[in-house]
């Protein structure tokens, strides 16, 4: 059968970071535009949301721990306390905070993902302090322990996007927009070290319109990108450079990221945005939605709780 696309949601303005909890059997994403985090609950079709009243570009939920998560607060990862119904949360602590030098402390976290391990990995982006432009390559891609403790990994990074490990921990996929490539490194998890990147699938190559934006991969070692203002995910193969295996269309415009999600782990969740004045009006209820892809003959890997 062809890959099934539904729409879940109502529109939002930015949504991003899906991520899919086995626990709870609940997707958790956030309105970054919107400040907001959300949970979406398929068996009760329930949707909630909590409004954080900032930028907030991720939410993650930590081990062993009921209702507690790790979120984005502009430049900074805090610990929070949210019942998944309530509108408001609990700060309980900061835990970390990065590009504080002076030509950066109007960046934000953009993209944030736990590896395998449970540590997470989290990349800014630049911003213009009078107009909120992107200042090209002022972003890093950093990796953040259960201590606080910051490590750069990537500097002279445009828009920190799409974060994904190989199951053999051997590889990391990492995506930096304004580069229309996703690149692969050597991953080190011992060392917490990435080392020897390369280009290793890259949309001019392919004629792909757009650029990429989140991904995620599946048990197989395939790698499924949003490809913001091109109206799709793609599906390529991790293994083989170059290697394009499918292209799903969706409705919506600017797709954002993609998460495995469902009992089975075998429904692909993508989020997707308006972004007022970005190129062109995009309206609701396609843009900005949430969508569920079903009967893709895939299965994903069980998204990692944080550890603390």
């Amino acid at each position: 059968m062809a890959p099934v696309v539904e729409r879940i949601s109502e529109s939002w303005i930015l949504a991003e970071a899906p991520h899919w909890d086995v626990e709870t059997q609940s997707l958790y994403y956030v309105d970054i535009i919107g400040k907001t985090i959300h949970k979406y609950t398929p068996s009760s079709n329930k949707h909630t949301q909590a409004y954080i009243g900032e930028h907030v570009s991720f939410i993650i939920p930590v081990e062993g721990e009921a209702d507690q998560f790790v979120i984005s607060i502009n430049r900074e990862v805090h610990l929070i306390t949210w019942d998944g119904v309530s509108e408001t949360v609990t700060k309980i602590r900061k835990i970390a905070e990065v590009d504080d030098q002076p030509d950066a402390q109007i960046n934000k976290f953009n993209d944030g993902k736990t590896d395998p391990t449970g540590k997470l990995w989290a990349g800014t982006m630049g911003r213009e302090s009078a107009t909120g432009k992107i200042i090209p390559n002022n972003g890093t891609l950093y990796s953040i322990n259960k201590d606080g403790q910051v490590k750069s990994q990537i500097s002279n990074v445009y828009i920190s996007n799409g974060l994904a490990w190989a199951a053999d921990l051997k590889k990391f996929f990492f995506i930096d927009t304004a580069e229309k490539r996703i690149d692969q490194f050597d991953f080190d998890v011992e060392n917490e070290a990435i080392a020897n990147r390369q280009p290793f699938f890259t949309f001019k190559e392919h004629d792909i319109a757009g650029s990429p934006d989140g991904q995620t991969i599946d048990a197989d070692g395939n790698l499924w990108v949003a490809v913001f203002n091109g109206s799709k995910v793609i599906k390529i193969d991790s293994h083989t450079p170059e290697t394009l295996l499918d292209s799903i269309e969706l409705p919506a415009k600017e797709v954002t990221s993609v998460a495995f999600g469902g009992p089975d782990l075998d429904e692909l969740y993508v989020t997707t945005a308006r972004i007022p004045n970005y190129r062109e009006q995009l309206l609701p209820p396609d843009n900005g939605a949430l969508y569920r892809i079903t009967e893709l003959n895939a299965k994903g890997l069980p998204g990692v709780r944080i550890k603390l």
